[in-house]
């Protein structure tokens, strides 16, 4: 059985460098932390040279004192690929394997994640210190897991080496076969951009208005992506030959140009993530953030990767003040901080927490990415903070394998990220939708899902929900209508925003009446649409008692002649030139509904969905919080298990409606509850 994410424990781990300290304090560092709770340790992610000193040249004793010492006293270790950071003779002799800024000027040797996926050398090389690191160290018995490189994508998410022209061509033969196909899906009739030598197509290069092909930057992100995955799965296959049965093989993420499902699926046996909410507070972000709701946005990241994985584990936790010397600068955590950002995580599905890291780095970029410990390695504030989390967790090892509960979901799909992505009519709708959705869900105490749809089907499974909020599937294929037919169909109920279906998956513009391939589900025809201008007073809808602002993008919508019986206008336009114009209709498709919202979601409007459609604050009879305070809800074998997290800087009360357990005290609780500031709760049935 795995060691971690396994339904039967919560586990603590944090991240450690023995390359970095003496090993004199090895052993002490390693007692520390299982005197504290800490059971398991990842190692090695930046540790090539460490291994292959030199090309060719494998030394194994450095790592084998310290599994050595690592067994002696009870820890466990992930151990890691070390292919994030290439080695300085490897990127000297080989500069070839470099990735480079869209000029194609090479990236050179002095950070990170500076290599390029498709460079045959580094692929080969690649191969090489997989299979020597697994070989050796796998069968140890300290070890129970392995990390695929680190953070795939981070830093930089688009490569533009000549390595990855060359590979972007082979990509583009295989899926179009031959150059009349790609020049029609692209529309290069357009400004003369008509290939004919499949040597001509490059990735995306600089032009004067910074505007390339948008049918070509999609397919290139999706040729990241699969680059990307072919990495990860190089990595997996060779692991797998090595690895003990009950070993896992993860990565941690997760990052932009990479289908991260389809990622897992081929090649993780979860995924983790690395969570840091004091993002919210650094100089740069602090103004966007206190505009949203600061580390409580993490949550929507968390739903991201329970998507992917519904129990998985964070690889590295928020544990102290974070900040490189050229850029970040947040400050460290208040006491209850990291308690209230762990089981930030808890609640949303992670049954492995690991933080980092155990001691703040003294050299190099990250000096001021501070850990558990500060530089002397002193016991302090933070480390007695752990030693707390510990034991609510093992007050908490029942939730387990426990899984969130939601009735709600936003649908998502790669396609239309990554169009939003480079499009910006379309980025300008899905930020504030996206946005809203999950702020009015925190806000109303209603828990919500993302699920991700594909061809061949979705991420869960779409009838676990009652209300799906697809808020603009600019994009859609036949496959993709065809699964939200059926969902309706069977009673589910569909929730769609403006300018959805006006794009084939090209990313070209469709010339069927709007909206598309959505027509026969939605019951509506789109005879006109504008953008709203900025200088005119608000549009608003009148849906109801109901008057809800329109901003941005406006439907003017019209139910389709015939379809009466099925179809109701529910709300209007209320002004601007196309004052009475509808802007809502519903129609019912099977046992199900659709309702086609033609404005993007704004927070009262999303709440007004929400509770119109009855998944608004589902957990009301049964707890009552204020605004500040997250609601999540696991369930497992029949219980459920509810999370109170408290965000604000002063202490709240809320009130448990009927008895439950605290799981941190196990005493029956009811009434009025007071919640510290930064406090948590867990309630089970």
């Amino acid at each position: 059985m795995r060691k971690i994410i396994n339904g039967n424990q919560m586990v603590m781990g944090t991240c450690y460098y023995p390359e970095h300290w003496p090993e004199s304090l090895w052993e002490e560092d390693l007692k520390r932390m299982l005197a504290h709770g800490i059971t398991v340790i990842r190692i090695a992610e930046f540790a090539w040279s460490k291994i292959e000193p030199t090309e060719g040249n494998f030394t194994y004793e450095f790592y084998d004192r310290f599994l050595e010492l690592a067994e002696k006293v009870g820890m466990k270790v992930i151990f890691c690929t070390p292919t994030a950071t290439p080695p300085a003779w490897l990127t000297e002799k080989y500069p070839e394997v470099l990735n480079a800024n869209m000029d194609g000027v090479l990236y050179r040797h002095g950070a990170r994640r500076h290599y390029n996926y498709n460079s045959p050398v580094y692929l080969e090389k690649t191969r090489i210190i997989v299979e020597k690191s697994a070989s050796h160290y796998a069968p140890h018995p300290a070890v129970i897991g392995w990390q695929i490189d680190n953070e795939l994508n981070c830093e930089k998410d688009v490569f533009y080496s000549e390595s990855d022209s060359m590979a972007f061509r082979i990509f583009l033969k295989a899926k179009y076969k031959n150059l009349d196909a790609l020049n029609e899906a692209w529309g290069t009739v357009f400004w003369n951009q008509t290939y004919t030598d499949w040597d001509e197509i490059h990735v995306p290069r600089t032009t004067y208005s910074d505007s390339t092909n948008p049918h070509e930057v999609l397919d290139y992100t999706r040729f990241i992506s699969a680059s990307a995955r072919a990495y990860a799965k190089l990595q997996r296959d060779i692991l797998r030959k090595y690895i003990k049965l009950e070993d896992f093989i993860t990565t941690n993420g997760i990052f932009g140009n990479l289908d991260n499902h389809q990622m897992t699926a081929e090649s993780l046996d979860f995924m983790t993530y690395d969570s840091y909410p004091n993002f919210a507070y650094t100089k740069e972000d602090y103004e966007k953030f206190s505009r949203t709701l600061g580390d409580r946005m993490w949550s929507r990241n968390l739903m991201e990767v329970r998507s992917i994985s519904p129990n998985f584990g964070i690889m590295e936790q928020q544990s102290g003040a974070n900040g490189w010397n050229t850029r970040m600068a947040a400050p460290t955590p208040k006491p209850r901080q990291m308690t209230l950002w762990t089981m930030q995580s808890v609640a949303h599905g992670a049954d492995y927490v690991s933080y980092f890291r155990w001691r703040t780095c003294t050299m190099g970029t990250e000096i001021y990415w501070h850990g558990i410990l500060d530089y002397s390695g002193r016991d302090n504030r933070r480390l007695d903070e752990i030693g707390e989390i510990h034991k609510k967790f093992q007050s908490i090892q029942e939730i387990a394998g426990a899984r969130y509960q939601a009735d709600a979901a936003v649908v998502k799909d790669y396609d239309n990220i990554w169009d939003a992505q480079l499009d910006v009519w379309h980025q300008d709708l899905e930020k504030i939708s996206q946005q809203s959705l999950f702020i009015a869900a925190q806000k109303t105490h209603t828990p919500l899902d993302f699920v991700y749809l594909n061809d061949e089907g979705s991420s869960t499974p779409l009838e676990n929900y009652k209300v799906l909020i697809y808020p603009h599937p600019v994009m859609l294929s036949p496959e993709r209508v065809r699964l939200l037919e059926n969902y309706v169909a069977q009673g589910g109920i569909l929730i769609l925003g403006c300018r959805s279906g006006y794009k084939d998956m090209t990313g070209k513009c469709v010339m069927d009446k709007l909206p598309g391939l959505l027509t026969n589900l939605t019951g509506v025809d789109i005879p006109e649409y504008t953008r709203t201008c900025p200088g005119d007073e608000p549009v608003i809808i009148h849906w109801g008692q109901e008057r809800l602002e329109a901003p941005v993008f406006n439907d003017q919508l019209a139910a389709q002649p015939g379809r009466e019986k099925y179809t109701r206008v529910l709300g209007y336009y209320e002004n601007s030139y196309y004052a009475g114009t509808p802007a809502l209709v519903q129609n019912t498709y099977g046992k199900g509904k659709v309702y086609y919202y033609g404005s993007v979601f704004t927070e009262r409007a999303a709440e007004v969905f929400l509770e119109k459609l009855g998944v608004k604050t589902p957990y009301q009879a049964i707890l009552e919080l204020p605004e500040c305070c997250e609601l999540a809800v696991r369930e497992k074998d029949g219980k459920k298990y509810y999370f109170v997290l408290n965000y604000s800087r002063e202490n709240v009360t809320i009130r448990v409606k009927c008895p439950m357990r605290n799981l941190y005290t196990q005493a029956v609780t009811a009434g009025d509850v007071t919640v510290e500031a930064y406090g948590t709760r867990i309630f089970g049935e």
